[in-house]
């Protein structure tokens, strides 16, 4: 890989499995023109419930992937990898999470500054939104609740069950109670569920999906750093690690759409 990426060159995004392509799906949205390449580490899924030195080994793993297939810029869209890994990995291109994204978004859309936080037991014991909302505005009230059966809910399909209304129900009445006004889905399986969670909490209450405030993120990024590609329509290719039949029957859910290019790559 040459020392400065070229303009043509892919975006990685990495997760821990599907999620990951709420992330895609804001970022083809964002920016038709550039060439995405997703590494989905689904022999290791889920990430919420593993401990920080192996979170951070693989994603270290998938750094080392993207580097070999010579990408631009590398999107964290894991929720817990960012936590936990982003801030002990270097790489010679940017890289981004989804977190400090997520908490300017929600920040900008509070009136009363009482915003609540879900995400896998991973994200929320690491405290990183907390962390860095209260870096960015010190005088907010943050209620963060881990929320680990909506992964598992997500993956089946089960979007608008009654089970799924009375889990929502358990997770978030804390947060109902507490009066928040906006809520940041820090995971990002979460925007599938954000019909449910949406109907519970009601239409005061706004749901931050940090997908869309990461893709914006990084076109900024590109524009600073003179990789923003702006001519042709650009590709995708799928990488996994494990299960890449069901990876696709589910993955539909997250894009809209059917997958196309899918290969198998073996985990490290």
């Amino acid at each position: 890989m040459s020392d400065k990426p070229k303009i043509e060159a892919p975006i990685g995004i990495f997760d821990s499995g599907l999620g990951g392509l709420t992330v895609v799906k804001a970022v083809r949205d964002r920016l038709a023109s550039e060439d995405v390449i997703y590494y989905g580490d689904t022999a290791h899924v889920p990430y919420g419930s593993k401990s920080k030195e192996t979170i951070v080994g693989f994603t270290n793993d998938a750094v080392r992937f993207f580097l070999d297939h010579g990408v631009k810029c590398i999107v964290i869209a894991c929720n817990t990898a960012t936590a936990l890994a982003l801030p002990e990995i270097t790489a010679p291109v940017p890289m981004l999470g989804v977190i400090e994204a997520g908490a300017r978004a929600a920040l900008s859309a509070s009136k009363n500054y009482k915003i609540g936080v879900i995400g896998t037991s991973a994200t929320i014991a690491s405290e990183a939104y907390p962390n860095v909302l209260r870096k960015m505005n010190p005088e907010c009230a943050i209620y963060a609740h881990p929320c680990p059966l909506f992964v598992p809910l997500v993956e089946e399909g089960w979007l608008d069950r009654e089970a799924t209304k009375m889990v929502v129900k358990e997770y978030l009445t804390p947060l109902k109670m507490a009066g928040i006004d906006t809520l940041v889905l820090g995971c990002t399986h979460y925007p599938l569920l954000a019909g449910a969670i949406g109907d519970f909490l009601g239409p005061d209450v706004k749901l931050v999906d940090s997908a869309s405030a990461c893709a914006a993120e990084l076109e900024s990024i590109l524009k600073n750093e003179g990789l923003l590609r702006n001519a042709g329509s650009g590709s995708e290719t799928f990488f996994v690690t494990d299960g890449a039949a069901k990876f696709s029957e589910t993955g539909s859910r997250f894009l809209g759409r059917s997958l196309q290019a899918i290969k198998f790559t073996p985990s490290r």
